[in-house]
């Protein structure tokens, strides 16, 4: 079979398994959901054997260690997997919901209902908890889902499909409302990108290359999910305990993931007292320092950084630190070096912080918090999909709500228009 022909059977299979749950209730999705959690529960021998298939080829592959770190799975992150679904099972359906727009001078009414998208085509890379985290997410919200993995975790994702998929016919519905694609093969993710009459969205989590590639190719809307520079900002009004506490929970908590820091702007006022704080913090952790002219002082191994180097996502042990003159200069450099991710603000000062607030376009924006709360798990959707750094149709991480639409519901009694 071709690339063509089985990206067109994939999606209109997909298609037809979305319209079979699109108006399911939502006790009936709960149940199944519930289901899918316990079996993934059950997986976990054939899952943890598969994984650790993939992560013999990546190391043989010699991947780095922030995507070692993304593809290993243990029995704490299964255990997540299926708590995550059961978390899901808690959160309110948007699918039917409805509300009032408007009541027309003629008697008719003007509803906005929420519905499913239909269907949506996930690319990812070394995430295999991206299956049970889309699969679920798009399940509760009445859309099927086309999970297209990459090489490295696709052993994985297998089996955990596997695992849903028994759940889902076990219910008596099909389980091509979530498909795995069943090879990695990049030209059969090009004609994937060409179904537009039977997938509706597209949404890519991976490198700035997989990111690229897809917006480039796609004739379907992508949400796209570039990389998070995510920055800290110690205002000159911030508790320094509580400015050390986030930046190294943000930048070594886990460094491989997309909320994690990757800036630390310190505010000229307090530089003097806390960059020798966080230079003993950071060594303690064996964080790799690089530093502007003004802070390379206080640390005692950093490299050197230039005015316009900033910017990069480390996704290690590695950190980009600036001393700013005011606040003005902190917003002018998150201007040009943040990706739109998540940035933080440590202040005591609510005016300046609500100032940050609204001066930050970053699709998250954080005061006296750690940037690794980024996450939908953490902000309570549930699992997230991904997080949007395009605004349209979602901006940040997205949950149930932002895998639907509205449509208009207008009801009236025999009015004609004059």
């Amino acid at each position: 079979m071709s690339n063509q022909v089985l990206a067109q059977e994939i999606s209109q299979r997909a298609a037809k398994a979305a319209r079979a749950i699109a108006t399911l209730p939502t006790a009936e999705k709960n149940a199944v959901l519930q289901k899918m959690a316990d079996a993934i529960r059950q997986h976990t021998p054939a899952i943890l054997k598969a994984n650790a298939d993939d992560l013999t080829a990546g190391q043989e592959k010699g991947l780095d260690a922030a995507m070692m770190d993304r593809l290993a799975l243990d029995e704490a992150r299964i255990e997540d997997m299926a708590s995550a679904i059961e978390e899901i099972i808690a959160l309110p359906d948007p699918v039917g919901e409805s509300y009032l727009l408007e009541e027309r001078p003629n008697g008719m009414r003007v509803d906005k209902m929420r519905i499913p998208l239909g269907v949506i085509c996930m690319i990812y890379e070394a995430r295999p908890n991206v299956t049970a985290d889309a699969g679920a997410l798009c399940f509760k919200s009445g859309n099927a889902v086309i999970l297209r993995c990459g090489r490295e975790a696709i052993g994985t994702s297998k089996v955990i499909a596997e695992a849903m998929h028994s759940a889902i016919e076990a219910s008596g519905l099909p389980k091509d409302v979530v498909t795995v694609v069943p090879t990695p093969d990049r030209d059969l993710m090009a004609e994937l990108l060409k179904q537009s009459d039977h997938i509706d969205l597209v949404i890519p989590r991976g490198g700035e290359g997989l990111i690229h590639y897809v917006s480039d190719n796609s004739k379907i809307p992508v949400i796209q999910h570039y990389k998070g520079v995510c920055h800290l900002y110690v205002d000159k009004d911030a508790d320094l305990n509580k400015a050390l506490a986030l930046l190294l929970n943000g930048k070594t908590q886990r460094t491989g993931v997309c909320n994690a820091l990757e800036g630390l702007l310190v505010h000229a006022d307090v530089a003097e007292r806390f960059l020798p704080m966080a230079a003993a913090a950071l060594a303690e952790k064996s964080v790799k320092v690089h530093a502007c002219e003004k802070s390379l002082a206080h640390f005692d191994r950093a490299e050197l950084i230039a005015d316009d180097a900033f910017g990069e996502e480390y996704l290690a042990l590695e950190i980009a630190v600036r001393t700013v003159r005011d606040y003005d200069h902190a917003v002018a450099h998150l201007d040009q070096f943040s990706s739109g991710h998540t940035d933080v603000i440590c202040t005591e000062n609510e005016q300046t912080a609500r100032r940050f607030i609204a001066d930050i376009d970053s699709a998250v924006t954080m005061w006296n918090t750690s940037s690794r709360f980024s996450d939908g798990g953490q902000l309570g959707l549930g699992a997230e999909i991904g997080i949007s750094t395009s605004k349209l149709h979602a901006y940040g991480p997205m949950g149930l709500q932002s895998l639907t639409t509205e449509k208009f519901v207008v009801t009236g009694n025999g009015q004609i228009r004059p």
